[in-house]
């Protein structure tokens, strides 16, 4: 898509994205990979500006916007600087919700957003206008406080929102760390919601925990994933999501989630149905979790390697086909 927009081709982009349907977490995810290239967000501001009037235009303009006022706060810029560009994401992702109202993108982006250091309510167009103390869950087992609002908005126009459950996670994960992050995706999964995919994000969770805890080879980084808990939500997620996924729709799902999988069943030593998972990815791997697991334990080779041999491995002992 991105090679597409370099030629001028704007309603070649366009039209992928339509083809998504609704299918949200495709969506979502088309639009991170545009925007992953910091070189490339020149050319989504001239399709923005070529086609002002396009939804997705907007949408995809938005995502760059936000993910750069993310990034010039994580490295440090000046607040105004951050404050700025937190302020044209804003004003686009508003500019989202005249052009597209049934979209849940602007909820997301502001989710990511509210990573930022200011008070979250700050981005919510809505705030005067809700009834609710804003922040809060009237749920007497979830008592963390965040931007629960823009969760909700998100889960309305998409129930089970994958997008705006993880931005939420990360939500967690940045202002309180990574065993606050896991209390959110453990109480997400024990209240059944609407979304299979949302069963993976307890591993992502996990991730971020043994992140934290093992990034140095401490504390014994092997048996982490070895742990009658860890096995649990790598089962879990396997049995309750992937199982029931015919393989004609394994192109439509999301690499990362299937990588992260992988690495889990592969850990707590579910052989036979991480090899059903690496038939689903193929060859496609995504640097984590394969790339911060080889680091934490002071290996040199290259994780492509190390997740190929793995792969081999797997594939050689798992079910036959």
């Amino acid at each position: 898509m991105l090679e597409d927009l370099q030629m001028g081709r704007y309603a070649s982009a366009r039209d992928l994205l339509i083809r998504t349907a609704d299918n949200w977490s495709l969506y979502a995810t088309r639009c991170q990979r545009l925007t992953d290239s910091v070189t490339g967000r020149g050319v989504l501001k001239m399709w923005r500006d070529e086609e002002p009037y396009s939804a997705h235009a907007a949408t995809v303009w938005a995502w760059s916007l936000t993910r750069g006022a993310v990034d010039l706060c994580r490295k440090g810029a000046k607040a105004d600087v951050v404050g700025r560009a937190a302020a044209m994401a804003q004003q686009e992702w508003r500019r989202v919700d005249e052009v597209w109202p049934r979209s849940p993108e602007p909820w997301c982006g502001r989710l990511l957003l509210s990573q930022l250091p200011y008070d979250a309510w700050r981005f919510d167009p809505r705030w005067r206008h809700r009834r609710e103390p804003w922040g809060t869950l009237d749920d007497p087992v979830m008592h963390l406080e965040g931007p629960w609002p823009f969760l909700e908005e998100a889960d309305r126009r998409h129930p089970g929102s994958r997008d705006g459950h993880h931005r939420m996670r990360e939500y967690f994960l940045r202002r309180h760390g990574a065993a606050v992050s896991c209390q959110y995706t453990h109480w997400l999964v024990a209240g059944g919601r609407l979304n299979p995919e949302l069963l993976v994000l307890p591993l992502y969770a996990q991730m971020d925990l043994y992140r934290e805890r093992h990034s140095d080879g401490r504390n014994s980084a092997l048996q982490f994933w070895q742990t009658e808990q860890a096995r649990h939500f790598a089962i879990q997620a396997y049995d309750g999501w992937f199982a029931h996924l015919p393989p004609t729709e394994y192109a439509w799902v999301s690499p990362w989630d299937l990588n992260h999988l992988a690495h889990a069943l592969v850990g707590c030593g579910e052989t036979e149905r991480a090899a059903w998972v690496f038939r689903a990815l193929g060859p496609y791997a995504t640097p984590q979790p394969w790339k911060d697991v080889l680091e934490s334990l002071g290996r040199t080779r290259d994780w492509t390697d190390e997740f190929l041999r793995i792969r081999t491995t797997v594939l050689r002992r798992g079910a036959p086909w």
